[in-house]
């Protein structure tokens, strides 16, 4: 049986968990002002990630617009912010 570090142990466990999304959900809300900024991070409800559907709430209608514009940009973003290829649909409630 092979050592892992912590941290290798820990990443190899997420992967194979359904923890996995909220703990990457829980990353981006973290950096959601530096992807986004702070105008749409300030208007921004809630995030959730299912599967590789990232789920993003706001109450405000005209970001609501904002953001379905935006899905390419915000699914890039993600990705490269999380390192790895984990969104590929993005849907604004």
């Amino acid at each position: 049986m092979g050592e892992y570090s912590l941290g290798e142990a820990l990443r190899k466990f997420l992967d194979n968990s359904r923890l996995k999304g909220a703990v990457q959900a829980l990353r981006i809300e973290e950096i959601w002002e530096e992807i986004m900024g702070k105008t749409i991070a300030r208007y921004t409800e809630k995030i959730e990630i299912h599967g590789h559907t990232l789920y993003i709430n706001t109450s405000v209608a005209p970001l609501r617009q904002e953001l379905v514009y935006q899905k390419d940009t915000i699914i890039q973003r993600v990705n490269e912010a999380l390192g790895e290829k984990v969104i590929k649909e993005v849907i604004i409630k």
